[in-house]
């Protein structure tokens, strides 16, 4: 049986986060992935937005590790020339009932630490963007925008240069815990048992399905668990905007927003769909939404302009009409499982958040 302080499960952004910190501070950590490449799910299925931080709860999980892992990011994508801009968003109030919650959300991003956010009018938005429409705006000069595949490819080469193996192929199919340490059992191909010090469990959308297989662990700890399917559509051609655009939120997400790519294609999404098992296809029929509520914000969408794009799925705390959950991210304090840390519902701003996520895993895991 192979002998490893460090099994991480899962090499997606966060997975992979937490493989290159464990490595450099010495930890031997083998990173088991099911997949045949790393992040091609939630990590490689979003706006590949670095948020600034305003929406979440004060003192929440998400709120602290945003503003923490924002800068963290920026500063990471600098010095190992990931491609990024901090472009700015602005965040829009398309009617004037809306202007409250467009204060209440500024009035949260300062409770954050986000204290450069701009309340301008609707004319000095126009001014910025001119093909916007709103009634007044905020704007986010710390929001930006990242290349999620080359960030990815830089973690996993820390993390290599520094010891850590990246295991594909490698679906986990149990997990030991009981008479001390850890037995992790694998599938795929070449089927191996592994005996490690520590796990950690950042299997994103299998997480919880994962955490249910470790026998050790109370079921009492395992949350209960939504998948979200976010579509995103596409225009062809450039849209007339060189910033992000964020409509109010709704009940469901962020609303349908407006985020660039690295080499300003414009695309749209995403909207929320409760699903019941992970399905990436995208309804072109959903479009007939999404011209409705772009349109509050940029009148001059053009009839036949959409196109699907792609689609992501999150791994949600909290169901449909639910107060949207706060990541989890649960050691042996909580569950009392030593050397086992579980990432349950790491979904937006886990991109962001993902050095800031690291850190603290590895303030919690235990080797001992």
């Amino acid at each position: 049986m192979d002998q490893i302080e460090c099994v991480v499960i899962g090499a997606g952004v966060v997975g992979l986060a937490v493989a290159r910190a464990l490595a450099a501070r010495g930890r031997e950590v083998i990173v088991l992935e099911a997949a045949e490449a790393i992040g091609t799910s939630t990590s490689s299925r979003n706006s590949e937005v670095i948020h600034a931080g305003l929406y979440y709860p004060r003192g929440s999980l998400k709120a602290t590790l945003c503003v923490r892992g924002r800068e963290m990011l920026y500063e990471y994508c600098a010095s190992h020339n990931v491609t990024h801009a901090r472009c700015g968003k602005l965040l829009v109030a398309t009617a004037a009932n809306q202007i409250p919650q467009l204060e209440a959300i500024r009035a949260r991003g300062k409770e954050n630490g986000v204290f450069d956010l701009t309340r301008i009018s609707g004319s000095e938005a126009l001014a910025l963007e001119p093909a916007l429409e709103c009634v007044a705006a905020v704007y986010s000069p710390q929001t930006g925008i990242v290349d999620s595949h080359q960030l990815m490819l830089a973690l996993q080469g820390d993390a290599e240069r520094d010891g850590a193996v990246i295991a594909l192929k490698s679906p986990v199919e149990s997990i030991d815990a009981l008479g001390g340490g850890f037995t992790v059992r694998t599938g795929g191909d070449a089927p191996i048992d592994i005996r490690a010090t520590c796990v950690i469990n950042s299997a994103g959308l299998y997480a919880t399905k994962l955490a249910k297989r470790i026998r050790g662990l109370d079921a009492r700890h395992v949350p209960p668990f939504y998948l979200a399917r976010g579509n995103y559509f596409s225009v062809s051609g450039r849209v007339p905007f060189s910033r992000l655009i964020y409509p109010m939120p709704n009940d469901a997400g962020l609303g349908v927003h407006l985020t660039l790519d690295l080499g300003g294609q414009a695309r749209f999404g995403p909207d929320v769909e409760w699903i019941d098992a992970v399905d990436y296809d995208v309804d072109p029929r959903r479009a007939d939404s999404f011209y409705a509520q772009i349109r509050t914000y940029w009148p001059a969408l053009p009839d036949g302009a959409l196109q699907p794009a792609y689609a992501g799925i999150r791994p949600k705390l909290s169901g449909p009409g639910e107060p949207a959950a706060d990541f989890m991210i649960q050691g042996a304090a909580s569950h009392g499982v030593r050397g086992l840390v579980n990432l349950f519902g790491i979904e937006s701003p886990g991109l962001t958040a993902s050095l800031a996520i690291a850190q603290r895993v590895c303030e919690m895991a235990s080797f001992d």
